[in-house]
């Protein structure tokens, strides 16, 4: 029986609950969450299924698919399988062998089915039971390859149907299919200048927020927030406060116009279309932020500017455009592989986590504004501040559902670039996280160190991220960054 697992958490699984029983666990969760709404979209989008080239489409016998590419599975568990593996970027499903005793299983199994299923049996009266259920039913039996190669080769040829026997999968894990695509995607292509807008809109990103650390660390208010609060100077106490939140934000600003940089320089440039749809995604949510002003009360005027000086960059970068890819390197050793595997589910832990992290951080600066701890370093209550300046609230309220929102839109472009950009040899992934990480956490933690507000709970998840960030990038470097053969 195949594994379904997620390979870097199979033997956690297979010691809670038996081998077994570990892998149709993990089939059925998957065959779930892919029946909610919009859950096969999460699925598909999580473990890297992007889009097939028109020319993996074909037949089987006399079947229209839109990818000759799919799976063998025993009827004992194809009814999970289905509903999972389409999710995971198989084009059909092979059900054998199917005895008559099978044939209610079979039944159970294609109901609802989203992809061509086919039943492979010998025996006479069981395909004539089968023929009104499936697709088609099959005797012969297809090409089953040992590896990605192996099974890029076989589809080069137009009529040649490919399945995944359950030993391959057991060793190459469920991500085999999205391999196997990318693997026999075109390479080479016009790639138009999508890539280069995505640079300029990167490097505006950073530039700005260096521009912001340079303002906070100098005059830490503009004459836009001097004019909103009726003040010419405020307390030193305060100050620092605002320059932890505005430094920690542009921080933030720079890590997302880092990731922007190298997936627009390292993927979209190169024609991999989950570049693009990651840098689409992650801007939705970050620009949009920019209108938090309706809640909070306070236009940054910089803000505004950035935010309309960049959007048109974003949309021209985020057009569609045909490319093409480079092909990826093979797995290499197993070790390595799967240290990268694990990896990468950290940094796409760290990812989910930053973006919840931020929604927690904008609902605060929409609502209470300030969390325990900032009333204790500030030796105040938030009545004390409501009636120092009436308008106080509403101006810190602005910088930290604006952190908010970078965070969101940061966390985003971590996951996707770790769940859709893994690739052998791709060192670019490596070094954007890496910069990204740099930049992100280095400055809140060095912010807080600075001016005194090293609560613990209050920087435990920026540890936390920091330290299974290192973790991640270690284990996944020799991977990553493996040398390509000279030509």
């Amino acid at each position: 029986m195949p594994d379904w697992t997620y390979h870097p958490l199979r033997g956690i699984a297979a010691a809670l609950l038996g081998e077994r029983r570990s892998q149709l666990a993990a089939l059925k969760a998957l065959a779930t969450v892919g029946s909610l709404p919009g859950g096969g979209r999460i699925v598909a989008c999580g473990l890297g299924h992007r889009h097939a080239p028109r020319r993996l489409a074909g037949q089987i016998a006399g079947v229209d698919v839109r990818v000759r590419l799919g799976a063998v599975v025993p009827p004992a568990v194809a009814r999970h399988a289905v509903r999972a593996l389409p999710l995971l970027g198989a084009g059909l499903i092979e059900i054998g062998p199917v005895s008559s005793a099978d044939v209610g299983q079979v039944r159970d199994a294609v109901a609802g089915r989203r992809i061509p299923v086919v039943a492979r049996t010998s025996d006479p009266d069981t395909k004539a039971a089968l023929v009104a259920l499936v697709d088609a039913v099959v005797t012969d039996d297809y090409v089953h390859p040992r590896s990605v190669h192996e099974a890029v080769q076989a589809l080069a040829e137009p009529s040649t149907v490919v399945f995944a026997t359950p030993d391959l999968l057991i060793r190459e894990g469920p991500g085999w299919f999205a391999r196997v695509i990318d693997a026999a995607g075109p390479v080479g292509g016009r790639r138009g200048f999508s890539w280069l807008w995505g640079l300029f809109l990167g490097v505006g990103m950073i530039v700005a927020g260096l521009a912001a650390v340079a303002i906070t660390l100098g005059p830490v208010l503009l004459w836009y927030d001097r004019d909103y609060l009726g003040v010419t100077t405020i307390g030193p106490h305060l100050g620092h406060f605002l320059q932890h939140d505005r430094i920690s934000l542009a921080g933030s600003m720079i890590a997302l116009g880092v990731l922007y940089v190298g997936l627009s320089a390292g993927g979209i440039r190169r024609g991999w279309p989950w570049a693009r749809e990651a840098l689409l995604v992650s801007g939705w949510v970050g620009f949009p932020t920019f209108f938090y002003f309706v809640g909070t009360g306070f236009v940054d005027v910089l803000h505004l500017v950035a935010t309309l000086a960049l959007f048109p960059f974003f949309l021209l970068a985020t057009r569609r455009r045909a490319g093409g890819q480079r092909r990826p390197l093979p797995d290499g050793p197993r070790r390595q592989w799967r240290h990268a595997l694990i990896g990468q589910l950290l940094l796409v832990i760290t990812g989910l986590g930053i973006v919840v992290g931020g929604a927690v951080v904008s609902v605060i600066g929409l609502t209470t504004v300030f969390v325990p701890s900032d009333l204790t370093y500030l030796h105040t209550t938030t009545e004390v501040l409501q009636a120092a300046n009436p308008r106080l609230l509403s101006f810190i309220a602005h910088d930290r559902a604006g952190f908010g929102g970078a965070l969101m839109s940061a966390g985003i472009g971590i996951a996707a670039l770790s769940a859709w950009g893994w690739r052998r040899g791709e060192s670019w992934v490596w070094w954007t996280l890496v910069l990204a990480a740099i930049s992100g956490f280095g400055c809140a933690l060095t912010v807080h160190g600075e001016i005194g507000y090293t609560d613990l709970g209050h920087l435990a998840p920026a540890y936390l991220g920091l330290a299974v960030t290192i973790v991640a990038l270690v284990l996944a470097r020799p991977y990553l960054c493996a040398r390509r053969p000279i030509p």
